[in-house]
C-alpha cells in the first residue's frame, strides 16, 4: 500500500473512531418531542440505582435524594453514568454471574444523557416519586442482633494511627448462623476499614479448613496487636467474620450458607483510622442477621495473599501472585479483592484438577474507593486438588494520579502508602456440610 493511501485509510479510521466517540446516545422520550425532567425521569432511576450509598451518612460524597443536592453535580453524573463508571461494579461481565449486580439499563444512561444535555430541568415537583425509605442507621434491614465497641476511640486531627483492636463478648450460650452482617461507624469518613473477628472459647475445636497455602509467599511477621492492654498476635485475632472498606459496608450469604459463631465467642474489631484534620471520638458496630434455619453449609473466609513483593519506584504494571489449594472437595462463595492505592487489576481463576482454568472474577480496573463483596450467584465447584490462583497487578509510577509517591518502591504494609495484595475467599467444604451432618445425627440417636 502506498504511503497517501496508507493516510487516507488512516484518516478515515480516526474519523470512524471520532464518530463513535461523539454520538450522543438518543433518549427514547426524544422522537415524540419529549424532554426529560428530574421528577418524571431521572430521579426514579436515582432512587433506584444510586441512593442505597448516595444519601445522608453513607458512603457516597454526595446525596442524590432530592433536586437541589443533584443539580451542582449533573456534569459529573453524565460523565460517570456514560463511561459505566457508576454505580460500581469494576469487574469483567465476561467471567462469572454475581447476586447483586449494580448497572444502568442503555435507556437509563440515554434518559440522563438528555436530561443533563437539555438543562437538567426540575420539571414539576409533585412528579417525583416517594423517596425510597431506609431502616435507622442501616443498609440491609433491622438487624437480629447489635455489637458495639464500649468506648469511643479518640481519632487524632494528624499523624500515623496504627491498627486499633477492641474486644466485644457476645454472651452467647449456644452457637449462632449468621446469614447477613453489617459494619458501621459514627465517622465513617475516618474509618479505612474494620474487619470483625470471631474468637472462640479456648475450649472450641476448630475444624479443618481443609486448603493449602503456599507459605513462601506470606506478609512478613504482622507485629503483636493491643487489646486492652494485652498483647495479642495479630495472625491470631480469630476467624474472619465481616469486613468493611471503602464503598463497601454489608455482606450477604447465599441461601443455604451460614457462618457459625460458637457459644462463648468474643468479636474483635480491628480498625484503621485515617485522620483528616479534625480530632473526633469514633466507635463501631456491626449488626449480625440470623440465618432462619441451620444451613446447609458452614462457610469460612481465608486471604489468599503475597506479601513478599517490592513494587520498583516507576513501574507500571508489576505483576504479585498467590495461590492455595483445596485439599477436599469445596464450593467458592464469594470473593473480595483488595489491594491500596496502587492496585491496578485483580484476577481469581481456578485451576481443576484435569488442568482445565476457569477465571471466576476479573477486576480489569481495580479502584480502592470501591472495593466490592462479589458474592457468586451460584458457587463455583472446586473439586479436591483445584487450585485457586489469584493474580494482581500493580502501577507505582506516574500515570496512576493516586499513587502517593512514584519515587519510591513499596512493600507490603498497613498503610494506604503501602501495599497489599489479597484475594479474600468465602468457601465451604463439601465434608462439612452442616444440615446434613445434624440430621444424620439426629436419625442415628433415633435408630437407638
Amino acid at each position: 500500500m502506498r504511503n497517501e493511501e496508507k493516510r487516507t485509510v488512516k484518516g478515515l479510521l480516526g474519523l470512524v473512531a471520532l464518530a463513535a466517540v461523539t454520538t450522543v446516545p438518543v433518549w427514547a422520550g426524544a422522537k415524540a418531542g419529549m424532554s426529560p425532567t428530574f421528577g418524571k425521569d431521572v430521579a426514579p432511576i436515582l432512587y433506584k440505582n444510586c441512593a442505597g450509598c448516595h444519601r445522608p451518612g453513607e458512603v457516597a460524597p454526595m446525596s442524590l435524594m432530592s433536586y437541589k443536592e443533584t443539580r451542582p453535580w449533573v456534569k459529573s453524573i453524565r460523565e460517570k453514568v456514560v463511561a459505566k463508571a457508576m454505580p460500581p461494579w469494576p469487574l469483567d461481565r465476561a467471567y462469572g454471574k454475581f447476586a447483586g449486580e449494580r448497572g444502568l439499563s442503555q435507556d437509563e444512561i440515554n434518559t440522563i444523557v438528555a436530561w443533563v444535555d437539555g438543562g437538567a430541568r426540575e420539571g414539576d415537583p409533585k412528579d417525583v416519586p416517594p423517596a425510597p425509605t431506609y431502616p435507622a442507621g442501616w443498609q440491609l434491614g433491622k438487624p437480629d442482633a447489635v455489637f458495639e465497641v464500649a468506648e469511643d476511640y479518640a481519632v487524632p486531627s494528624e499523624g500515623v494511627v496504627e491498627y486499633q483492636h477492641f474486644v466485644v463478648p457476645t454472651g452467647y450460650t449456644e452457637d449462632k448462623w449468621v446469614q447477613a452482617a453489617e459494619i458501621r461507624s459514627n465517622h465513617i469518613e475516618l474509618v479505612h476499614h474494620v474487619i470483625v473477628f470471631v474468637q472462640p472459647p479456648p475450649e472450641f475445636k476448630m475444624k479443618p479448613f481443609g486448603v493449602n497455602m503456599r507459605r513462601e509467599a506470606q506478609p512478613p511477621r504482622e507485629p503483636d496487636a493491643v487489646v486492652r492492654g494485652q498483647r495479642v498476635n495479630r495472625g491470631r485475632l480469630g476467624l474472619f467474620l465481616a469486613a468493611t472498606g471503602p464503598g463497601e459496608r454489608g455482606n450477604v450469604f447465599p441461601a443455604g450458607a451460614g457462618f457459625r459463631i460458637p457459644a462463648g465467642s468474643k468479636l474483635i474489631f480491628q480498625v484503621h483510622y485515617t485522620p483528616n484534620g479534625t480530632p473526633v471520638k469514633e466507635r463501631s458496630k456491626i449488626g449480625l442477621f440470623y440465618t432462619k434455619q441451620v444451613p446447609e453449609y458452614e462457610i469460612k473466609t481465608i486471604g489468599v495473599q503475597n506479601g513478599q513483593f517490592e513494587i520498583p519506584a516507576g513501574e507500571a504494571n508489576y505483576r504479585v501472585e498467590a495461590a492455595l489449594t483445596f485439599m477436599e472437595d469445596a464450593r467458592i462463595w464469594n470473593l473480595i479483592p483488595h489491594m491500596h492505592l496502587r492496585g491496578k487489576s485483580f484476577e481469581y481463576r481456578l485451576v481443576y484438577p484435569d488442568g482445565k482454568t476457569e477465571t471466576i472474577l476479573s477486576v480489569p480496573k481495580f479502584d480502592f474507593n470501591w472495593q466490592s463483596v462479589y458474592t457468586l450467584a451460584e458457587p463455583v465447584r472446586a473439586p479436591k486438588g483445584s487450585r485457586l490462583e489469584c493474580v494482581a497487578y500493580f502501577d507505582n509510577s506516574t500515570a496512576n494520579k493516586y499513587n502517593p509517591d512514584a519515587t519510591k518502591s513499596v512493600r507490603w504494609g498497613d498503610q494506604t502508602w503501602e501495599e497489599m495484595m489479597i484475594g479474600f475467599t468465602t468457601f465451604s467444604l463439601d465434608s462439612q456440610r452442616v444440615a446434613q451432618a445434624a440430621s444424620e445425627s439426629k436419625k442415628a440417636s433415633e435408630d437407638q
